[in-house]
């Protein structure tokens, strides 16, 4: 029987103090084995000095580009902020941005090292990179997180391909939006494997990511889903547990949802499956 290994990620540390905790007690009482940081967001500080308390939980970097204000002080950044100093542009007009002009793509490489910069000067050596709103993926961004993968030789970077297959039963159904926004993910994750390994890039550990369709949707029964039907050795289930007592709810949909996600990565049952299936839950700096 092939050893199945899961990384289970979660995003957002450093969002807020609710998010924090929540992220801790998903890893001291749950199965959750790997977090990253959103180094430009009010409890960043929190968010590293609880890891350097949790040397058994893998930290990445969550580079974001649409949330909260610039870590990076250069003027060149303020292409692609508002005129209050915020992250201005959605996913769709950043990706645009980046196709269309050299300053732009310069502005956002300035400051995503900076992000990764504010980590590894707090004494933390990331395991990966990823991205919110999984800005990463796409392929202009693709090629400038690689090149600062490489510069802080940071080994990994989240593969952000999910099998089409878990949009449909046996897995808990998905909304049409849902399926569309995997969709879109997983193209540019084909584009970016054939990008990466025909610039010798290897970055990817993954053979899959869980957790695109169903965000919003991940509790218990997603969790047996993923022990009885994932075929992937080694997969990343992408999560979002937290708190929510102090979120700011201008700056995420995901609600109430992380309550249900922390209850889920904590909840028994989901240990179980996962051991009835004769999984091995590790993080990207044990590949």
């Amino acid at each position: 029987m092939t050893e199945k290994r899961l990384i289970i990620n979660a995003d957002d540390f450093g969002l807020c103090e609710s998010v924090n905790k929540g992220i801790v007690e998903a890893h001291t009482k749950g199965v959750l084995t790997s977090t990253t940081i959103m180094a430009n967001m009010p409890a960043a500080g929190q968010a590293v000095e609880l890891a350097k308390k949790l040397p058994t939980l893998g930290l990445g970097v969550h580079l974001n580009l649409t949330n909260g204000k610039p870590l990076c002080k250069d003027d060149a950044v303020k292409l692609i902020l508002n005129s209050q100093g915020y992250f201005a542009l959605s996913p769709g007009k950043l990706a645009l941005a980046s196709l269309l002009t050299g300053k732009v793509t310069a502005a956002i490489e300035a400051e995503l090292s900076a992000q990764i910069r504010l980590v590894i000067n707090n004494g933390l050596k990331p395991t990966h990179l990823d991205s919110h709103k999984h800005i990463h993926s796409f392929p202009v961004i693709f090629r400038i997180v690689c090149r600062l993968a490489k510069q802080f030789n940071i080994p990994a970077i989240r593969y952000t391909f999910e099998p089409k297959q878990v949009c449909f039963t046996p897995w808990p159904i998905t909304d049409r939006e849902s399926r569309k926004r995997a969709s879109r993910v997983r193209t540019m994750a084909k584009i970016n494997r054939w990008q990466s390994m025909h610039d010798r890039m290897f970055f990817f550990k993954t053979d899959a990511l869980l957790g695109v369709a169903h965000t919003g949707n991940i509790n218990v029964n997603f969790f047996r889903a993923v022990s009885l039907y994932n075929t992937a050795s080694t997969a990343e289930v992408m999560t979002h547990p937290g708190y929510v007592y102090d979120l700011d709810t201008t700056t995420t949909r995901l609600l109430k949802q992380r309550e249900a996600e922390l209850e889920a990565l904590c909840s028994k049952k989901t240990k179980q499956y996962f051991k009835d299936a004769r999984i091995t839950l590790v993080n990207y700096g044990q590949l």
